[in-house]
């Protein structure tokens, strides 16, 4: 498979945008399956873990505010499992912290005229689903009302029929429920744009941890903001041979991160984490040992200009 990433232009109009790191409800997965095939002996000198071996996760979203627009990159986990899934899978808090962190960086559901979702995993889409128990009303509705949802067609496809290895990753009901709101935008990967952000965001693929997992990068009038998703979600997965054990196809996965920590380091790209507990962004750079290192980290970005 060739890899391209698109060659970006800032934007020359006089646009303000502003960034805001947004966290949901944290969770707790277990270490070596976010390490994949690395020992615990070198991951355990990364992260902290508990008695279970699991270690904390942050489910962060971006909120990119411009004159016009409100959007919502990913949802995070949210809070609609049941209590034995909650435990299972470490969901920290009690109600939909997202919102609830929305609310205190001055915005509310309804502002959000866009949500983007780099995939349909539930600790990046979670967020569309109401706090449980809210699906047990067979006609309960994607949050984010006034949103148009937009996601790579042939992740979409996928979370319809998911392969037995991640099936336990989606969530049941929820691509057909964003599929009847009649505000579903599917982006194929021939087209790298979505018209109304036109200017703003153009969109990367990947393959590696999903099939068609759509990367955003937003574009300012002088810095870029690479969404990285699942491809790099923290510092951790900086170093190019650690993957997750999640990922489908863990080779294809370090092939992929090589290309955007390259591009990364020749154009200056601010890279922003989903799932590093500590830090929400940061540029990369080759270290004196010819490795890559996430370096100038943002612990959170609030009202940050691009």
């Amino acid at each position: 498979m060739q890899i391209v990433v698109l060659n970006l232009k800032f934007l020359s109009q006089d646009v303000t945008v502003k960034c805001y790191s947004i966290e949901g409800n944290r969770q707790w997965l277990d270490g070596g399956a976010m390490f994949g095939n690395a020992p615990k002996t070198l991951w355990k000198r990364w992260v902290e873990c508990d008695e279970q071996n699991r270690i904390p996760l942050a489910c962060r979203g971006l909120l990119v505010k411009t004159e016009t627009k409100t959007i919502l990159f990913e949802t995070g986990s949210g809070f609609f499992m049941a209590p034995k899934m909650t435990d299972r899978y470490g969901i920290e808090g009690a109600g939909h912290l997202l919102l609830d962190n929305l609310e205190k960086a001055g915005f509310k559901e309804g502002d959000v005229d866009y949500v983007i979702l780099s995939h349909l995993h539930f600790d990046h889409a979670g967020g569309l689903v109401p706090v449980f128990p809210g699906t047990k009303n067979p006609d309960w509705e994607p949050l984010f009302p006034n949103a148009r949802y937009v996601v790579g067609k042939k992740q979409f496809e996928h979370s319809l029929s998911p392969h037995p290895r991640d099936q336990a990753s989606y969530i049941i009901g929820l691509s057909r429920k964003l599929q009847q709101s009649g505000r579903l935008v599917l982006i194929g990967e021939d087209q790298g744009e979505f018209n109304e952000l036109k200017g703003l965001a153009t969109f990367y693929f990947s393959d590696g941890h999903t099939p068609g997992m759509m990367h955003s990068i937003l574009q300012g009038k002088e810095i870029k903001i690479f969404f990285a998703g699942d491809l790099i979600p923290g510092i951790p997965w900086v170093h190019l041979p650690i993957v997750m054990g999640y990922d489908r196809f863990a080779e294809q996965t370090i092939n992929e991160k090589k290309v955007i920590l390259e591009q990364a380091i020749s154009e200056n790209l601010l890279i922003f984490y989903t799932h590093d507990p500590n830090t929400a962004a940061s540029r990369i750079r080759i270290n004196d040992k010819g490795k890559y290192e996430a370096v100038d980290k943002y612990q959170e970005l609030a009202g940050y200009s691009i």
